[in-house]
This record gives C-alpha cells, sequence and structure tokens, in this order.
C-alpha cells in the first residue's frame, strides 16, 4: 500500500505553520510601515521571501527523491485526510467492445475497459475522538495512462449505458462512515494497440500542489494501479 501524503499530520502543520508565519511577517511589516521603521521594511521582507525559498526548497527536494509506484490488483492507494484515510484499489478490470443493453448498446473504438474501483475508510486510521459521522471524499480524478504517454478520461456514455443495466456503482463522491465501503464502476475507451496501460486516481484539490510529499506537488511521482 502507498500513501499520499505520507506522514500527514506533520505535512499539514508545516504548511500551517507556512501561512502562520507569513501572516505574521505581513503584520509587522505593516505595523514598521505605519510607525515609518522604513529600515527594517527590507529585513522583513527578506525574511519573508527567506522562509518561502525554504519551504520551495524542501518541497522540491522531495518531490526529487519520490518515485514511481505501479500498484497490483488489490493493492491500496491512502489518501491522507489528517486524521482519517481513504484507501482505493481496483478489484476487477472487464474488456469488452460494447457495454449496456442489446437494444442500446455502446460500441467502443477501440475496447471498453471497465475498471471497478473500491473506495474505504479504513477504520483503523481515525483518532479515537472522531466519532462514527460521515466522511465526503475530496473530489478525485481518474484516467487511464499508456506506455506512449496517451491519456484516456472516463466514457460518461458508458458508465450511463452500465447503469442502465442495472450495474451497481457508487460516485466516488459519495459519503461513507469509518469501515464502510462500495465501489465504481469507471468505463474508458482505449485503442487496441494501446499497451502497458494504468489507472490514475488522484486530488483536484488546488491546495495539493504545494504539500510536501504529495504526488500532486511539482515535479513528484505519482502513484498508479495497474489494469
Amino acid at each position: 500500500m502507498e500513501f499520499t501524503p505520507p506522514n500527514a499530520p506533520l505535512v499539514v502543520l508545516a504548511f500551517l505553520g507556512l501561512g502562520a508565519i507569513l501572516a505574521l511577517t505581513a503584520l509587522v511589516f505593516l505595523g514598521a510601515a505605519v510607525i515609518r521603521k522604513v529600515s527594517w521594511l527590507p529585513w522583513i521582507g527578506g525574511f519573508a521571501v527567506l522562509v518561502v525559498v525554504l519551504y520551495a526548497g524542501v518541497l522540491l527536494a522531495d518531490s526529487a527523491l519520490s518515485r514511481e509506484r505501479t500498484l497490483d490488483r488489490g493493492e491500496k492507494k491512502y489518501f491522507c485526510e489528517i486524521d482519517c484515510h481513504l484507501a482505493y484499489s481496483v478489484e476487477d478490470v472487464e474488456i469488452s467492445d460494447t457495454v449496456g443493453p442489446p437494444d442500446q448498446a455502446v460500441r467502443a473504438s477501440g475496447h471498453w475497459h471497465v475498471v471497478r474501483l473500491e473506495t474505504w475508510f479504513d477504520p483503523g486510521t481515525i483518532s479515537p475522538r472522531r466519532g462514527d459521522s460521515p466522511l465526503t471524499p475530496n473530489p478525485r480524478v481518474a484516467y487511464v495512462g499508456d506506455a506512449a504517454g496517451r491519456r484516456y478520461e472516463r466514457a460518461q456514455n458508458a458508465e450511463a449505458a452500465l447503469a442502465v443495466m442495472g450495474r451497481p456503482s457508487t460516485p466516488l463522491t459519495q459519503p461513507l462512515r469509518p469501515g464502510e465501503s462500495y465501489e465504481t464502476l469507471l468505463a474508458f475507451d482505449v485503442p487496441s494497440n494501446a499497451h502497458g496501460l494504468r489507472l490514475y486516481v488522484g486530488d483536484v484539490d488546488p491546495i495539493a500542489f504545494v504539500l510536501i510529499g504529495h504526488e500532486q506537488s511539482p515535479f513528484h511521482r505519482k502513484v498508479w494501479f495497474r489494469i
């Protein structure tokens, strides 16, 4: 299993600490300007720049040291949300030329790859004080990549056709309580000549871009699922 980001509480504290230092520095800068301590301003501004540079340096160094990982069937990728973790895993992949009932079948340009993705709220990762209240997952992006670097997005028409067939599928944004899980069907139209297929499930929260150790941070390697 893989965590993104590892050590989430420390990562969030570092980000919040950066914000607090910059806010305090801004107040000191404003105060110095009000009392006309002009000679202080370059030093205060320089301190703020130094803090940002140090944080950015740690973030980029962590990205440089990161490694790409591809998880096999059933292996879990955890998204850490401070005191509770959601785990995702690929449980099955179906390949076909068409999906949907015979009278409403949707044909693929290549082959449909229908991924059965499980979402699980791991009860072993929560704080004892959290309780049993439901958690609404952050928005996720999901796409398939191949060995040539091409990217294939979810096919909404195929997923709608699967729903018409009565195939159970829960939206990735469905809230769940500790210990609960559900499965989501993700459909992708992949060319017949594509190989080395992998599924990526990731965050779309812009804050993740500036979190140390998060796979969405600049140049950080990602965790994929083999399909």
